[in-house]
């Protein structure tokens, strides 16, 4: 685990979270965009900017935080 997984949840918006599930459901972000019905663009960003509040540094990592601090769960 990176030191990372020590700090406190990350705050983010929500739509940051709508998008983190689909992420945690293993959709792209072309997937993401075409079902929340906005641009692969704006699924980027919003993919970058979690990255970077999570100090994650890919989609694996990513979930892998979402679990830990109990932001997503597997069904």
């Amino acid at each position: 685990m990176t030191s990372g997984d020590d700090r406190s949840p990350a705050s983010l918006s929500e739509r940051e979270l709508e998008i983190l599930e689909l992420v945690a459901t293993g959709l792209t972000n072309l997937e993401i965009a075409q079902t929340l019905d906005i641009s692969k663009r704006t699924v980027d960003n919003h993919v970058s900017n979690i990255l970077d509040k999570t100090s994650t540094a890919n989609r694996v990592e990513l979930v892998r935080w979402a679990l830990r601090w109990g932001k997503v769960c597997l069904q």
